[in-house]
């Protein structure tokens, strides 16, 4: 039923937004020849099927177990014991009535067979409360990596009792890096993983992010890898010299086109890596999504494996 409501609703969606590009056409091609410019009913029924296909292909892209995607990062001064060091990032699961325990089960598994050295799950975990959603979370107790499983919240959290899913996850053996950072040591070199609460924590009464807080202490000259669910203060990130930063949120704007208009939504980041003022933003496009519109048409979920690497003189110097 959930999956026929998706379907059903992404179809009306997409034969509203054909609908529109074809009047738009038909509009300028009244002022172009100076009278009314008709459309026959064959092309709107055409459309019609046209919506229905693409919203049963969106759905299935949206639904999917996520691929594996991965993206290989130069990070200057990486020591070079942490060269190859692999973090397996999962977003915006939205563990649901859509993408229940079986699907979050298959997704574990095949994350596990990946055997990163550090998973990194950057918020929006649930969509539910923890009564409704307590089952098909179980899995991800399941989840191992080397470094362990780091997680971090997303505005999600903060929708359906911030407190208590963040002191469940931790039950499940996931690690909270809200607002804190850890130091990893390889070979006598160092790397820090530090994360930051979702922006919706503002509005919601609790901490202040402050992301200089977070990162004092850490030690200078070690570079640093930051987790903050969404991408839009990227360029603060920069400023602190923060030298990779994994965000989700967007889904990746889900569909091709439309994608803009999340863009325009989150400073101009939507979807894959940007430069930022020297700095390396990741925008996942997610592992799953917002079970409210599950489409996705030209912008696929992901099961993303970030490589680190050292970077070579000539990357440092385009990167600073």
């Amino acid at each position: 039923m959930v999956v026929l409501f998706n379907w059903a609703f992404g179809a009306i969606v997409l034969l509203a937004l054909l609908q529109l590009v074809l009047d738009a056409g038909l509009i300028v091609a009244a002022l172009i020849h100076g009278g009314i410019v008709g459309a026959p009913d064959g092309v709107r029924y055409a459309l019609a099927a046209l919506a229905a296909a693409a919203a049963g292909i969106g759905v299935h892209q949206a639904m999917r177990i996520p691929p594996l995607k991965d993206v290989e990062v130069a990070i200057r001064g990486l020591p070079q014991a942490f060269d190859g060091y692999t973090i397996l990032q999962l977003t915006d699961l939205h563990i649901s009535r859509l993408f229940p325990a079986p699907w979050a089960r298959e997704v574990v598994a095949r994350s596990n067979k990946l055997g990163a050295d550090l998973i990194a799950v950057t918020g929006d975990l649930i969509d539910g409360s923890i009564d409704a959603r307590r089952g098909d979370i179980v899995p991800l107790r399941d989840l191992m990596a080397a470094d362990g499983v780091y997680v971090i919240s997303g505005n999600h959290e903060y929708i359906f009792g911030y407190d208590g899913w963040m002191a469940h996850y931790e039950a499940l053996g996931l690690r909270s890096l809200e607002n804190r950072h850890i130091v990893l040591e390889r070979g006598g070199g160092r790397l820090v993983i530090a994360g930051i609460t979702d922006r919706a924590s503002r509005h919601r009464g609790h901490s202040i992010r402050d992301l200089a807080a977070v990162l004092d202490g850490a030690p200078e000259g070690a570079p640093v890898i930051l987790l903050d669910h969404q991408p839009s203060d990227a360029r603060k990130a920069a400023r602190l010299g923060v030298a990779l930063q994994l965000s989700g949120h967007t889904h990746g704007g889900l569909i091709l086109g439309v994608d803009r208009l999340a863009a325009r939504a989150n400073a101009g980041f939507v979807s894959g890596r940007y430069d930022v003022d020297g700095m390396t933003l990741y925008v996942n496009n997610g592992t799953a999504l917002w079970p409210g519109f599950a489409l996705r048409l030209g912008r696929p979920s992901e099961l993303t494996r970030i490589i680190l690497r050292v970077a070579d003189e000539a990357q440092a110097s385009r990167a600073g």
